[in-house]
């Protein structure tokens, strides 16, 4: 039997920048469906979960999966092949990516950043190697190979000496004991404020929201639980991150499993989530706890999860207090587990639509022929 396809080990950045397309969603759908798939897989979500996550074929979370494997965060942009044959070879477009990611001080120009007319000017009067480019086939160039216009950022990388063993404990536990593996984490901070989302509208109709800049009602967290086995969600809302609130959700979790066999809960670093009381009551009730590397919360399977929540109950949303937004929350979570259908029974459905297709000599995307 063939190993089940997994998305490989994230490194950090990749991790950090996939949870920021999850969690903001604020790009192109498919990247951002695309990011959810990669995520997900990498922190041990089977294809049947994944697909039935993203509303897709299993064979395309598959397609995704190997992509990503391949070429990493590219996979992200699917690319089409077509068009007239190309006058930049792919050492020049690697040349000009490679120049354009250099500052200008270290090739001997006096100047920090490169702006797209000195960046051209520079490629077409290089002694070493000269490429001649249009200014705005330079700007398509960069946009296809992921290079944008950015502003400067601090970032932070894990200094954790355990990195790699929680890494391999997660996948290990993800992969051998899928039936008895949880996940939890904290969502938030949620604000009562008119949030901006898409929405179907009238052409140049769009919804709007009313403007606000008063912050009265404080904020929670979304304490979040998710079963692997059932692809389960579940959480309440608190308005702090404690101790006890942890405590309370890993008895949730504990209580899914009654019959007193080990189970593994994965969850971050928080000291909320490793008080000594939590430590002792794990150790009594056989709950092992799985933590992800300090500042590596991404590998954490519950993160893709969060993508979804905040699309369909956050995004162009404007709830007149704390109490609604709780409520609307476990509406979502009735009604997406109520819809979480069993793999066997999306595969049988997959099958007979497959089948009918066949019969009337129909693909996917084409429209019906007319008798003429």
């Amino acid at each position: 039997m063939a190993e089940p396809v997994r998305a490989r080990r994230l490194t950090q950045d990749e991790g950090r920048r996939l949870q920021q397309l999850v969690r903001r969603g604020k790009h192109d759908s498919v990247r951002v469906r695309r990011a959810l798939i990669i995520m997900a897989s990498a922190s041990g979500t089977p294809v049947p979960a994944i697909a039935r996550l993203v509303a897709a074929h299993e064979d395309t979370v598959r397609d995704v999966i190997h992509a990503f494997n391949e070429m990493g965060l590219r996979a992200l942009d699917p690319q089409w092949a077509g068009g007239r044959p190309r006058r930049i070879s792919d050492d020049d477009e690697a040349f000009i990516v490679a120049t354009a990611t250099t500052r200008p001080s270290k090739l001997g120009r006096p100047f920090t950043r490169w702006s797209l007319r000195k960046l051209a000017d520079y490629l077409a009067t290089n002694s070493d190697r000269r490429v001649v480019v249009g200014r705005e086939r330079l700007r398509q160039l960069l946009h296809d190979n992921q290079v944008s216009w950015q502003r400067t950022r601090t970032w932070k990388e894990s200094k954790d000496p355990d990195f790699d063993a929680k890494l391999d404990r997660i996948e290990e536990v993800t992969a051998r004991f899928p039936q008895r593996c949880f996940a939890f984490d904290q969502f938030g901070p949620l604000s009562i404020r008119p949030h901006h989302g898409s929405s179907w509208a009238p052409a140049g109709d769009p919804d709007q929201l009313p403007a606000t800049y008063t912050r009265t009602h404080g904020i929670r967290y979304f304490h979040g639980c998710y079963s692997f086995a059932d692809d389960q969600l579940w959480g309440v809302n608190r308005r702090r991150k404690g101790g006890d609130h942890t405590l309370s959700a890993l008895k949730s979790i504990r209580a899914r499993r009654p019959d007193g066999a080990p189970i593994y809960v994965i969850l971050d670093n928080l000291s909320a989530n490793k008080t000594p009381t939590i430590r002792a009551w794990a150790a009594r009730n056989k709950v092992e706890l799985c933590f992800t590397p300090t500042s590596a919360s991404w590998a954490n399977p519950i993160e893709a999860q969060f993508g979804p929540l905040r699309t369909f109950t956050m995004a162009g949303s404007n709830h007149p207090n704390h109490t609604v937004l709780a409520r609307e929350l476990q509406k979502y979570l009735s009604w997406r587990n109520a819809n979480a259908r069993h793999p066997d029974v999306l595969a049988a459905q997959r099958r007979e639509r497959a089948r009918v297709r066949s019969e009337r000599q129909h693909r996917w995307g084409r429209p019906h022929t007319r008798a003429a």
